[in-house]
């Protein structure tokens, strides 16, 4: 293993799982990340065609799928510090008339589960009506050890996240919104952290945590991700308005602990 300093503020381009036993043991405070959903190249609609990626097939048998997600959950786990976090956006899939969750292989790792947060994206990709159109994808908060109580103006909002598909950055077809890596990063680092992407495609995650003062860690096996988000690092500035909107939304006139104190919440529940 190499010092993490070796790491910071780096883009690497390589295999993910080759890169991260590289990385020394409870060095990094948070992770986000989403990987590729192994739809196969086949599975498209009026959003994208096929979700195809630049360098890499998204074709594995799902046993093998589900091993390597396991196998790469797991060694975050190591790198995480004790009492850090890590948030794993991922979807309910449908093929052969099977449902395909999530929580078949999360359960399979070392995480303990902290929370299921539902992101209502408020818009489909499908077009058909075989099925309602699923307007969701899933975060879930995964935790080593226990974690810091979150602070009133961000545990005040709710476990669905209406945050809307990214519109730009169309070299990839799965983009994060940065209002998303943003909304966890400020909520969850009280102070300079080290946060790292395994999967960072154009480094959404990675803006958002330059932005917000923080080292950062990505790691992709497409060497034109990688390009790409190092030439979106060097104009980070450009993304800053939208990083501060979502932080303008962190905000409380009152505490749950000053509400109590002036009576506020026993009369709310009389009522």
């Amino acid at each position: 293993m190499l010092p993490i300093e070796n790491f910071l503020n780096k883009v690497i381009n390589g295999d993910v799982l080759e890169v991260l036993v590289q990385i020394p043991s409870d060095s990094v405070d948070l992770g986000i990340t989403s990987p590729p959903y192994n739809k196969k190249e086949r599975y498209g609609g009026w959003l994208v065609d096929k979700v195809v990626y630049k360098g890499v097939r998204d074709v594995l048998p799902e046993e093998d799928y589900q091993k390597w997600q396991v196998d790469v959950l797991n060694e975050l786990f190591r790198i995480i510090k004790p009492g850090g976090s890590f948030f794993y956006n991922h979807k309910v899939r449908y093929e052969n008339g099977r449902m395909i969750h999530p929580i078949e292989w999360l359960l399979k790792t070392k995480w303990t589960f902290w929370q299921e947060i539902v992101w209502n994206r408020k818009i489909a990709g499908n077009i058909r009506g075989w099925r309602f159109w699923q307007v969701d994808e899933r975060i879930y908060w995964l935790v080593k050890g226990k974690p810091e109580e979150l602070r009133p103006e961000h545990a005040k909002f709710t476990s669905v996240w209406e945050i809307r598909p990214e519109p730009g950055h169309k070299e990839h077809p799965a983009v994060f919104p940065i209002e998303l890596p943003t909304r966890i990063i400020y909520s969850i680092l009280d102070g300079k952290g080290i946060v790292i992407d395994p999967f960072c495609g154009t480094g959404t995650v990675l803006v958002a945590a330059k932005i917000l003062g923080h080292d950062y860690i990505g790691v992709d096996i497409s060497k034109d991700y990688v390009d790409y988000t190092l030439k979106r690092l060097d104009q980070a500035e450009k993304e800053r308005n939208r990083v501060l909107k979502e932080i303008s939304l962190h905000a409380v006139e009152l505490t749950f602990e000053e509400r109590k104190e002036m009576g506020l919440w026993d009369r709310k529940l009389k009522k």
